[in-house]
C-alpha cells in the first residue's frame, strides 16, 4: 500500500477524466491522485486506461457525491508532498491508514483491509513465513509502503531490499536476484495467477501490526480538509449499502476485502 522511478508510460502525469453522468457536469470537481502500477487495485494500462479495485472505487465515489472527477497519476514516494502541493485534492492508491502518515495527511475511513504476505520461488528451501525463516535471506519490498517498514521492523535479521515499484522486486524474485517478497496478500495472489507469477508461491500471510499496518487503506486528503473528508465517507456508506460498494468488490476478488 504502496515510488520513485517507473517506466516512461507510467511516468507521465496523465489525467483522466471521468464524467459520472450529464448531472455531474456541474457539481464539484475533484481531482484524484493514484499511483497507477500496483494492480489489481490500480494499474495504467497500456492504452493509457487506469484500470483496478481503487479506479472503480474512487468512480463509485464521485458518482455518490455527484461530483466531477479527474485522476492523475503520480509516483508513489511522492504523492502525499503532491497532495500538499494541491496537484490534487485526494489520494486514491491504497494506502494504508498510519499514524505516521496521519502527521501529513488527513484519512476517511477505511474501503478495505487486507493483511501483508509472504512469496518465495516455487522451488525455495524457504517453509514459513516468519522471521526465523527468512533469517539471513534477501527480501524485496516496495519503499516507502506500509510492507517496507513491516519488514525493516519484524525481519530483522533479513537483508532487506527496497524497490521503487512492485514491479521491480517481482522481477528481481523470478530472476533469482531475492528469496522473498512482502506485500499485500491481495496483490501477491494476484500476481501469482499471472504468466510472470508462475515462478512464484504464496508461502504465507504475516500477522498485522496496528502500529505499521495501521487500520486498512483509506482515501488521503490535505490536513483540514474537513468537508471533502465528510462527502467521501458519506459516499463510502452508502456504496457500502446500496450494493455498489459489493458490486466492484465480487469484479476483483472472491471474498469480502473490506475486512473486520
Amino acid at each position: 500500500m504502496r515510488i520513485s522511478r517507473r517506466l516512461a508510460v507510467t511516468a507521465s502525469a496523465a489525467v483522466f477524466v471521468l464524467m459520472a453522468g450529464v448531472a455531474m457536469a456541474e457539481g464539484e470537481k475533484v481531482v484524484i491522485g493514484t499511483e497507477g502500477a500496483y494492480p489489481p487495485f490500480n494499474n495504467l494500462e497500456s492504452d493509457g486506461t487506469l484500470t483496478g479495485f481503487d479506479i472503480d472505487i474512487a468512480k463509485a465515489l464521485c458518482e455518490e457525491m455527484k461530483a466531477e472527477c479527474t485522476f492523475v497519476t503520480q509516483d508513489w514516494d511522492g504523492i502525499i508532498p503532491a497532495l500538499i502541493a494541491k496537484k490534487f485534492d485526494a489520494i486514491v492508491a491504497s494506502m494504508s491508514i498510519t499514524e505516521e502518515r496521519k502527521q501529513q495527511v488527513d484519512f476517511t475511513n477505511k474501503y478495505y483491509n487486507t493483511p501483508p504476505a509472504i512469496v518465495v520461488p516455487k522451488d525455495s528451501p524457504i517453509t514459513e513465513a516468519t522471521a526465523a525463516a527468512l533469517s539471513g535471506k534477501a527480501l524485496g519490498a516496495q519503499g516507502s509502503t506500509t510492507h517496507s517498514n513491516y519488514a525493516e521492523a519484524h525481519m530483522k535479521e533479513s537483508e532487506v531490499k527496497l524497490y521503487p515499484t512492485a514491479d521491480e522486486y517481482k522481477l528481481d524474485l523470478a530472476n533469482g536476484r531475492i528469496d522473498a517478497a512482502i506485500d499485500d496478500v491481495v496483490v501477491l495472489s494476484e500476481w501469482l495467477k499471472t504468466e510472470d507469477g508462475a515462478c512464484c508461491k504464496l508461502l504465507g500471510t504475516l500477522p498485522i501490526d496496528p502500529v505499521i499496518n495501521g487500520e486498512g487503506a483509506g482515501i488521503a486528503i490535505r490536513k483540514g480538509d474537513d468537508a471533502l473528508r465528510e462527502k467521501l465517507n458519506k459516499a463510502i456508506e452508502a456504496i457500502r449499502a446500496n450494493g455498489k460498494y459489493k458490486q466492484i468488490n465480487e469484479k476483483y476478488f472472491p471474498f469480502d476485502v473490506y475486512g473486520s
